[in-house]
């Protein structure tokens, strides 16, 4: 019997595509809904100028995953060098061109390709780069110099770029990159002196930015730190996860069905980093969290099965690197949401709008 289309076309883990198909869904049913008061507004009464766009994204989106899983990984290998260079460019360019969005300098928008978020490339580049490095170098890992020379550089450089603009992100990938290098067998020892240099860092860092400019991020770190752990700050600063808390208590166990939200009217960003709490709202714990939960919990522990399938070390390290990288992603967004964590603005891998 001949092989279907959908069988030629989407080969390898077919656990994995449903996922992203479940994904998908989720994603278009939580961002048309979410969008649709926001959509009506500002494009002309156009309800479903988000949900055609998210559309027309994922499409892309899938279109990329085939092709990426159709070519060779030895690709990857040989030119993982080289787009940790392009990503850091891209990087230090957006401080000069790049998009202000919500008072923050994070997005390049390049002609023919549209707006890009250049911490997006530099975060999936360094770990391919780490996954490189760490299978070449795996019989030389208890070298403190050139772990730090290979592997703790360009972490820091990638990290010391992203981070004026954006330290949840910079705090997150290079969280990411310590768990990478724990599981590729980097000695704790050297794992503790980076984390005690990483913090070291952060403040240089944030005390040279309030010195040279009034127009840094600084406030707004204090402010949500503050925010997240003491009851006395105003209620301004802690808006956003009290709407979130109020989508999600009303939303209960079943939700207000789909299309009826409203603190989506209430909620800024309710499309992106606080769409989780939308799908509360909707469909409730049951029919919204806990599947949206287990489905990146099985997207985590497949990515592990099909690690221990790998007779390689580059695309074993590859493979728990991407799925470490997403996974931890979602877990830091649906946590901002409920409140155990600080918001950061990290957006739903897969679900969020763009």
């Amino acid at each position: 019997m001949q092989q279907g289309w959908l069988t030629k076309t989407f080969k390898g883990d077919r656990v994995i595509w449903a996922l992203v198909v479940v994904f998908m869904i989720y994603s278009l049913l939580a961002v048309y809904s979410s969008s649709v008061s926001v959509a009506y507004l500002r494009h002309g009464g156009n309800t479903t100028y988000f949900l055609r766009s998210q559309f027309i994204i994922l499409a892309l989106s899938l279109g990329i995953i085939v092709i990426v899983h159709y070519l060779p990984y030895r690709i990857y290998y040989r030119l993982s060098g080289l787009l940790l260079l392009f990503s850091i460019a891209l990087l230090a360019l957006t401080f000069v061109i790049g998009d202000r969005i919500n008072d923050a300098v994070r997005a390049i928008n390049i002609p023919g390709v549209g707006r890009i978020q250049s911490s997006d490339v530099a975060k999936l580049t360094l770990v391919i780069y780490l996954a490189r490095v760490l299978g070449q170098f795996k019989d030389k890992l208890t070298d403190f110099m050139l772990v730090t020379k290979y592997m703790m550089i360009p972490v820091a450089v990638v990290c010391g770029l992203i981070m004026p603009e954006n330290l949840s992100t910079a705090v997150m990938v290079f969280g990411i990159s310590m768990i990478i290098m724990f599981i590729g067998r980097v000695p704790i020892k050297f794992l503790l002196a980076y984390a005690g240099m990483a913090i070291v860092g952060i403040v240089i860092m944030a005390g040279v930015l309030m010195l040279v400019s009034d127009d840094n991020r600084v406030k707004t770190w204090e402010r949500r730190i503050q925010s997240h752990f003491s009851s006395k700050v105003d209620d301004d600063a802690n808006y956003q996860s009290n709407q979130a808390k109020i989508a999600i208590s009303t939303g209960g166990l079943f939700g207000k069905a789909p299309g009826g939200s409203t603190q989506r009217n209430m909620l800024p960003q309710s499309n992106s980093d606080f769409i989780f709490a939308i799908i509360i709202e909707e469909y409730g714990l049951l029919f919204g969290a806990l599947p949206l939960i287990l489905a990146y919990m099985v997207f985590l522990f497949r990515g592990i099965t099909i690690v221990r399938k790998c007779d390689a070390a580059f695309p074993a390290y590859l493979v728990i690197g991407l799925v470490i990288m997403i996974t931890v992603q979602a877990m830091i967004n649906m946590m901002v949401a409920v409140g155990l964590f600080p918001v950061t603005g990290q957006t739903l891998p897969m679900v969020s709008w763009g």
